[in-house]
């Protein structure tokens, strides 16, 4: 072999062989340094970002004073899209949490908002109709749930419509340490909606505000709450649908030392038992049993600096090439950007986002309608993640 052609071979193994060793050290994910934030705006206190199916246009940011805001291009209107800071209790982990629109938005305009309220801090989910793409009607107002909050923390918050049309609704377990209400606790205990994830029709059915699913886990067992598809969770800030597979992840805001992500396949949430009180994370918190533990496929531990996880969505936008098909996620303490591809009972090729700064006080992830993603922080920013 010639010297020259020699030396080039020599220095195309070395340079496979560092490029092998950076990809697999799992520190960061190298393949995505082509990702960048693009801040479209600062807010007061936004807790989540979404968009109505199939509008392109408008992105909405809900603010945990109660607020709701358009971003209509890259404008944000100075007008709210709704005002409900005279309904809304907010401060601490109270405020107004969660928003969603129906499925069929376009023709019913619909949507759903979840709040605490003002007064007493107990849970309401209400259905509101928009009076125009930019405007809510605040006179249509109904009541769609109920839920009296024992404590201050611990009350969920996220909505969301699966892939089936119907409205989940996720709950904490009640405030507290050692989820300390009741004999038991509430997420184990199915008599009590805390610390659950619900599915209902929100739609009012025989003369009640919403429906409950025939083929809902619970329907007709003794005792138990017919609305329960999940249950065994602590405090479920922010869950989602893969908008492609239908599948469920869920952030599980952890006590004193582990949080968590767990993962079920489209309609494998249906009955699972998530595993808090008696288990945090994969750490044995109460000699309970727990029946069908699902354990979870990430795990984060407080002497690492995580405190409180940041739910995210898995990335379906085909303009972010290198995190297509993966899960995205943070921590509201540690404000890294991570990436993993979940699947059941682990996941895989966990590690930070490359080139993407820290985000101060990080609050949830969102999608619109293209499917494109966001980050947002409480302190105040709401940013797309974009290709470099």
């Amino acid at each position: 072999m010639r010297r020259g052609m020699r030396r080039a071979l020599i220095a195309v193994l070395v340079l496979a062989a560092s490029s092998t060793m950076a990809c697999g050290s799992g520190s960061e994910d190298a393949s995505a340094a082509g990702v960048r934030l693009v801040e479209i705006g600062s807010f007061d206190n936004p807790l989540l970002v979404t968009a109505p199916p199939g509008d392109r246009r408008r992105l909405f940011v809900v603010e945990q004073g109660g607020t709701i805001r358009v971003v209509h291009g890259a404008k944000t209107l100075a007008r709210p899209f709704l005002d409900l800071r005279d309904r809304v209790q907010a401060g601490g982990e109270q405020g107004l949490l969660g928003m969603a629109f129906a499925p069929d938005y376009a023709r019913s305009k619909r949507f759903y908002v979840h709040y605490s309220r003002r007064g007493d801090g107990d849970t309401r989910v209400v259905e509101y109709r928009a009076a125009s793409p930019d405007r809510a009607r605040p006179s249509s107002a109904r009541v769609v749930l109920a839920q009296e909050q024992p404590e201050a923390n611990h009350n969920g918050g996220q909505l969301a419509f699966g892939p089936d049309g119907l409205l989940y609704v996720g709950l904490g377990d009640g405030g507290g340490a050692d989820d300390r209400h009741g004999a038991r606790g509430n997420a184990q205990d199915l008599g009590s909606l805390l610390g659950k994830i619900l599915r209902i029709d929100p739609r009012p059915s025989g003369g009640r505000p919403y429906g409950v699913p025939a083929d809902n886990p619970f329907v007709g067992r003794a005792g138990a709450r017919p609305e329960i598809y999940g249950y065994g969770l602590r405090n479920p800030w922010r869950f989602s649908f893969d908008r492609r597979t239908g599948d469920l992840a869920v952030g599980d805001v952890g006590q004193n030392a582990v949080e968590e992500i767990d993962f079920v396949r489209r309609g494998r949430g249906r009955g699972a038992n998530f595993g808090w009180r008696p288990w945090e994370g994969d750490r044995r918190n109460f000699d309970e049993p727990a029946i069908g533990h699902v354990r979870p496929v990430i795990v984060k531990s407080h002497d690492d600096g995580w405190c409180s996880i940041t739910g995210g969505v898995v990335v379906r936008d085909a303009g972010l090439r290198a995190l297509r098909g993966r899960y995205v996620y943070g921590d509201y303490c540690k404000g890294q950007l991570r990436s993993a591809r979940l699947r059941p009972n682990a996941a895989s090729g966990d590690r930070a986002v490359a080139g993407v700064r820290r985000i101060d006080q990080l609050s949830s992830f969102g999608e619109d309608a293209r499917g494109r993603v966001y980050a947002v922080s409480l302190a105040g920013p709401v940013y797309r993640l974009a290709p470099r």
